[in-house]
């Protein structure tokens, strides 16, 4: 018994210190680890919710915005218009 209470009281400070400094070392390190953010080209823009299984989105894809419709099995292109700020959207296509 005794042989285990002093096992507990060398290893338990040891473990801890150990995580304390891999934590340490995490922070001090980890940020220069990660993936460079690129720019993107695709950007959500807004997004409504519609009942319960869909939403609307405005995407602005390179020079256009897009409004598309997003259920859980489809995605459907509703308009788009330039990226300029024009005030209609116009007709996108239907694919029924």
């Amino acid at each position: 018994m005794t042989a285990y209470v002093i096992r507990m009281l060398i290893l338990l400070p040891l473990v801890a210190g150990m995580a304390v400094g891999a934590l340490w070392l995490w922070r001090r390190v980890g940020p220069n680890l990660t993936v460079p953010r690129r720019d993107r080209q695709l950007t959500v823009v807004d997004a409504l919710p519609m009942g319960t299984a869909g939403k609307l989105a405005l995407v602005e894809f390179g020079d256009r915005q897009l409004l598309i419709a997003v259920t859980r099995t489809r995605i459907d292109l509703l308009a788009e218009a330039p990226r300029s700020g024009a005030s209609r959207l116009s007709e996108g296509r239907a694919d029924d």
